[in-house]
């Protein structure tokens, strides 16, 4: 087709499809623990940053999502027994997010995982190569 000359060229037709590649490949990367990425990224950090307590407006600001999404997935994570919501002892109004045992053997399949595609990247293309890609699409974003 014609528009394949252009497409080459388009950084924002390359990152959207290389986005919908990278959709594709975490789905099947977390099929088995039936997530995704968000809470895949959300389990990740409560394993990470324990002790220190998490909340959930921290995550939205991380993951650069809404809160609304961060909130969705914490209610999926609760109901498989995953995650638990703890109130905050310095505002009721708020809480902090703990893993459950079942939620830190899940995180430590989902690092290891994630780690495994990481070292997969690096090493096709290589660690230097990949952080400069990375810092070039950040300057876009």
């Amino acid at each position: 087709m014609r528009i394949e000359t252009f497409l080459k060229e388009s950084p924002m037709f390359c990152i959207s499809l290389t986005a919908r590649r990278f959709d594709a490949l975490t789905t099947r990367l977390l099929e088995a623990d039936d997530l995704n990425f968000l809470e895949a990224l959300i389990l990740s950090t409560l394993f990470f940053e324990s002790p220190t307590p998490v909340k959930p407006s921290q995550l939205a600001e991380t993951f650069g999502t809404t809160r609304g999404n961060v909130s969705h997935c914490i209610s999926s994570l609760e109901a498989r027994g995953l995650v638990q919501r703890k109130i905050d002892p310095e505002d009721a109004r708020a809480y902090h997010l703990a893993l459950k045992p079942q939620g830190r053997k899940v995180a430590i399949r989902v690092i290891g995982a994630l780690d495994k595609v990481q070292r997969e990247f690096e090493h096709k293309v290589g660690k230097d190569a990949l952080q400069s890609a990375l810092r070039v699409i950040r300057s876009l974003g």
